[in-house]
């Protein structure tokens, strides 16, 4: 018999994946990133004290950087081997939060504009929806590696969505946040035909989705594709590879 040997150094194991917590109360429904039900996976959270939206979008979260180098590091500490966010625009805080933690960080959805840029066909683009477009500036884009011409849509002109983000609402009307969505979608598609697929920036889009693909017919990338797919690097998935320890049905030739 092989001799199987553990390694610790952790306190909490089987949660990958860290997710750094905004300081707010607004509801969060499955396929939010703050809902636990969102994943099948486990993961942790840390809330970052006085993180509100309202100051990571309108000041680009001045003066929360060691609040969230802290909580990032005591996220790891615990057990994390790879760290997301709560919030499209903490991608400011990429390169600061993967130097300081010394693991994969995931920041923002808007992480994803490269990769699915690349999947299109000529003469298209990736259109991006936003709680609120016209805050996302160059800095954002060059940390995401971003065009700065990338086309917007933000909420900002619906009734709910953007309300409750930046007033930090305990209720919501989901049928209207989800009217604020799909039409600032629709806008976002007429004035730019170009676009061939929607990355949202807002890690609290996921709820909304299917819904926003049914009715724009484009695919549509959120933080829950970002993450799943983060977690799957950090995860892969046991096939029983001969001499892995698990069971194979396939014979190499």
């Amino acid at each position: 018999m092989n001799a199987r040997t553990g390694y610790g150094g952790k306190t909490i194991y089987g949660a990958r994946v860290g997710i750094l917590m905004l300081d707010t109360q607004w509801p969060r429904p499955p396929g939010d990133t703050g809902n636990a039900l969102t994943w099948p996976f486990p993961v942790l959270y840390k809330v970052v004290p006085g993180a509100s939206a309202r100051v990571v979008i309108h000041e680009q979260g001045k003066g929360l950087g060691p609040a969230f180098l802290k909580a990032a590091e005591e996220l790891v500490r615990e057990g994390a081997d790879g760290i997301t966010t709560t919030g499209g625009f903490l991608a400011i805080f990429q390169k600061q939060l993967a130097a300081h933690v010394n693991v994969p960080v995931a920041s923002s959805s808007l992480m994803q504009i490269p990769l699915v840029q690349a999947l299109l066909p000529p003469g298209k683009r990736v259109g991006v929806l936003s709680v609120q477009g016209n805050r996302i500036t160059p800095d954002h884009w060059d940390a995401v590696n971003a065009p700065h011409d990338t086309p917007v849509m933000g909420t900002e002109g619906g009734k709910e969505f953007t309300r409750v983000m930046l007033g930090d609402t305990p209720d919501m009307d989901y049928v209207q946040a989800e009217r604020d969505i799909l039409g600032a979608g629709e806008t976002l598609l007429n004035r730019h035909p170009d676009v061939g697929a929607i990355v949202c920036e807002n890690h609290n889009m996921g709820p909304y989705a299917a819904a926003m693909q049914r009715h724009l017919r484009v695919p549509i990338f959120t933080v829950y594709t970002f993450v799943t797919w983060f977690h799957a690097g950090l995860q892969p998935r046991d096939f029983g590879f001969p001499g892995a320890g698990g069971t194979t049905h396939w014979q190499e030739r």
